[in-house]
């Protein structure tokens, strides 16, 4: 019966696809490049419901991590909350931003889905989307799916759950200013910079976008003023830099730091494993924009040698967030993913966020000893920490878009290699 399931993919697959270095308009009509994202949203979502089928388990003796909660499956916590539940809920909290479809046609095309292109820039609306829960709503915040009627609930759950809804909003898939996080919003900065609507993004790329956007919506949005991106250059962290930029007269500016980087040539270097997984059991890591090769995932969590991801690839119904409580299940996943770690691609984005100045102190003193991998000398770190101002060492244009050299996204690879968790 596998076989048989393989072989009609691979045939379906062959059908639809061609080869493709990069989608534009115009290198390919935009009718036909309509249908194509259709059967390309088909395919995606045959492929996507047969691997959720694959499940696995997670492991009683090995604790898991996410996002600096530690989850131990074969215990209990002191008041007897069982752990596999409160794991559960914790990633049921995170939001989840897949292809889309119908929603309104990106600015200057006919083009109304980003399945089979858009999953880098989904990976990192989804990092950018914990860093803004963590920001507003704070990393102990946990949804409670069950129960969407403000009526009987606190003033506090009330307050907590408008602002899970605003934070949605933003990254709504329409042009509205109310969505400065939309993928049209990032389409647009892509296409100011020289990126084609209906190119792939990189890792690094998506950095550069997340931290104009942000800086866009502070103009007109109040709520966006006191914070901050910053993106590394060159796998450097200058802390003067991020000094001048957050110390203001109004207080210090909460600050989300994005590190491109690349671990290794065509494959991840399997030492910097360790180094991966420790910076994931920190507090003030959101997570990482990477996957493996031809298919973006943002990773949150590990237990043993297996990251946690969430997957964007689902391609759903475009969802009105400016509607009186619209619906939320599609922001949400159920269904924990894994992926090896040796089938991770090189190249990727870390991310942190620190609200104080005492907590972006503890990030520079809590990070430093993870960024060099076990048993190696001290020349092989992921990235470093400058003292100065980067100015003072290299010569960069304030924004740009870089070229990424992870490998493009190539959604009719089979993948049936990836499987979901069946917690126990």
């Amino acid at each position: 019966m596998t076989e048989t399931r393989s072989s009609s993919l691979r045939h379906f697959r062959d059908r639809i696809t061609a080869p493709r270095n990069h989608v534009t308009v115009e290198q390919d009509d935009e009718g036909t490049k309509i249908i194509k994202d259709k059967l390309r949203s088909m395919w995606n979502n045959m492929k996507y419901g047969w691997t959720l089928k694959t499940k696995t388990t997670f492991s009683k003796d090995s604790p898991v991590w996410l996002l600096g909660r530690c989850y131990n499956f074969g215990q209990h916590q002191i008041e007897g909350a069982d752990t596999v539940d409160e794991f559960k809920r914790d990633f049921l909290s995170k939001i989840w931003l897949t292809y889309r479809r119908e929603f309104t046609n990106l600015h200057g095309s006919r083009l109304t889905s980003d399945c089979g292109w858009g999953c880098m820039i989904r990976s990192g609306q989804m990092m950018l989307a914990q860093a803004l829960v963590n920001h507003f709503l704070g990393r102990s915040w946990k949804w409670t799916a069950d129960n969407t009627d403000l009526t009987n609930r606190r003033v506090l759950e009330v307050q907590e759950e408008n602002l899970h809804r605003s934070i949605i909003k933003w990254f709504g898939d329409n042009p509205s200013p109310h969505s400065p996080f939309s993928l049209h919003k990032l389409v647009a900065l892509g296409t100011a910079t020289g990126k084609k609507i209906g190119d792939w993004y990189g890792p690094a790329s998506v950095a550069y976008l997340l931290k104009q956007a942000v800086e866009d919506a502070a103009i007109t949005m109040g709520q966006f003023r006191q914070l901050h991106v910053y993106v590394a250059q060159d796998c450097a962290v200058y802390i003067q830099d991020i000094l001048d930029d957050c110390e203001t007269e109004e207080g210090w500016k909460s600050i989300i730091i994005l590190v491109p980087v690349r671990l290794g040539v065509e494959k991840l270097n399997n030492i910097y494993g360790p180094c991966l997984m420790n910076l994931m059991t920190l507090d003030s890591c959101v997570g990482i924009i990477g996957g493996r090769p031809n298919h973006s995932l943002y990773f949150i969590g590990f237990q043993d040698d297996k990251l946690i991801h969430l997957d964007p690839h689902l391609c759903q119904d475009v969802v009105n967030v400016h509607q009186p409580n619209f619906p939320l299940d599609s922001f949400h996943c159920r269904s924990p993913r894994k992926l090896s770690l040796l089938r991770m691609d090189p190249s990727c984005c870390l991310g942190f966020y620190c609200q104080t100045r005492t907590d972006f102190d503890l990030f520079v003193k809590q990070v430093q000893p993870n960024l060099i991998p076990p048993q190696q000398k001290s020349e092989y770190p992921i990235f470093v920490f400058g003292e100065g101002r980067s100015r003072d060492v290299i010569d960069f244009p304030l924004y740009s878009i870089p070229d990424d050299s992870l490998t493009r996204s190539g959604e009719f690879e089979d993948d049936l290699g990836t499987e979901d968790f069946e917690l126990i």
